[in-house]
C-alpha cells in the first residue's frame, strides 16, 4: 500500500497471466487463434509492416503503441479474430480482457480513385498480395490520408478494461496482432475495409483463377507456399470422376492460383 492510500494490485507474471487466460477460453469452449511473435520484429512483410507504420504515424496513438507492443511479443494477446470490417481479440492483462474495433469501409470514391491511379500496373493477385510492385503503385496505396489504410477517425476502438483512454494497451497490442496476422493472410487487409483486391489486378485472365471459401477468405496450396499459410478445406480429397455433364460447384471451394508473373 502506498502512502497516498493506493493499493496495488500485486504484480502477476505474464506466463501466469497467459496460462490463466488460456483455461478461461478453453473453459469457455473458444478455439484460440492467438499472436505468436518470433523474436523482437513484429511484422516481417510489405502488408504487415505498412500497417503498423500506418498506425504509428498518428499521434492520436502515439502514448499507448510502445505498450501495445510490449503485450504483443509476449503473447499477451491470446486471441484475435478478422472478419469483414471488424477485429475481435482476447488480451492478458491483470484480467482477461475483450477488445473490439471496427474499420469503416473505403469511400467508393476513394476506391475507385485508387483503381483508376492502378488501372493496368498491377497483373498478378499473387503480386499484389506479396507488395511485389512498383514504388508509385505502393505509393498509392500506403499514402496518408487517401490510401487503403485507416485513418484514427476510421476506427472504433473498444476494450472491456478500466483505462478511459481512447487506445489502452490492450487496443494497440490487438492493432500491432492485426498487423502480424497481416504477414501471412494478407488479404484480411481487403476484408477489414470491405474490399475486393481483384477489382485492382488489370488481367484477370492471365493473374488468375480465383474461387473464394465461404467465410469469403482468399486460400489455396499456391498463396500457401508463398505466405507460409497451411491449407486445409476440412474435407477429404476425392478421386475425381468424369462427369457426363457440368458439375454444380462444391460448397466449399479453395483459390487457385496460376502463378504465370512470378519470378
Amino acid at each position: 500500500m502506498g502512502g497516498f492510500g493506493y493499493e496495488w494490485e500485486p504484480y502477476v507474471p505474464v506466463a501466469v497471466r497467459k496460462a490463466r487466460a488460456q483455461k478461461v477460453l478453453a473453459k469457455r469452449g473458444v478455439v484460440a487463434s492467438p499472436v505468436r511473435i518470433e523474436g523482437r520484429k513484429i511484422t516481417r512483410t510489405f502488408w504487415g509492416q505498412s500497417w503498423c507504420d500506418n498506425l504509428e504515424a498518428y499521434s492520436d496513438y502515439a502514448n499507448r503503441m510502445p505498450r501495445g507492443r510490449t503485450y504483443v511479443r509476449n503473447g499477451s494477446v491470446v486471441d484475435l479474430t478478422i472478419g469483414d470490417r471488424v477485429i475481435h481479440a482476447k488480451v492478458s492483462g491483470t484480467q482477461l480482457y475483450t477488445v473490439k474495433v471496427e474499420i469503416g469501409a473505403l469511400p467508393s470514391a476513394r476506391w475507385k480513385g485508387i483503381k483508376a491511379e492502378c488501372a493496368g500496373k498491377i497483373d498478378s493477385l499473387v503480386e499484389l498480395l506479396g507488395g511485389r510492385l512498383s514504388e508509385a503503385v505502393m505509393t498509392v496505396m500506403t499514402r496518408r490520408p487517401g490510401g487503403l489504410f485507416p485513418a484514427p477517425a476510421e476506427i472504433t476502438l473498444a476494450c472491456s478494461c478500466p483505462d478511459v483512454a481512447r487506445m489502452c494497451k490492450h487496443v494497440a497490442a490487438t492493432l500491432y496482432g492485426v498487423g502480424s496476422r497481416l504477414d501471412t493472410v494478407p488479404d484480411l487487409l481487403f476484408r477489414l475495409r470491405g474490399l475486393d483486391p481483384l477489382e485492382l489486378v488489370s488481367s484477370a485472365g492471365s493473374a488468375a483463377l480465383v474461387r473464394k471459401s465461404d467465410d469469403g477468405a482468399l486460400a489455396g496450396a499456391d498463396l500457401a507456399g508463398i505466405f507460409g499459410i497451411e491449407i486445409d478445406d476440412g474435407e477429404a480429397a476425392a478421386p475425381p470422376a468424369a462427369p457426363k455433364r457440368a458439375a454444380k460447384a462444391p460448397k466449399r471451394t479453395t483459390l487457385i492460383l496460376s502463378l504465370i508473373h512470378i519470378s
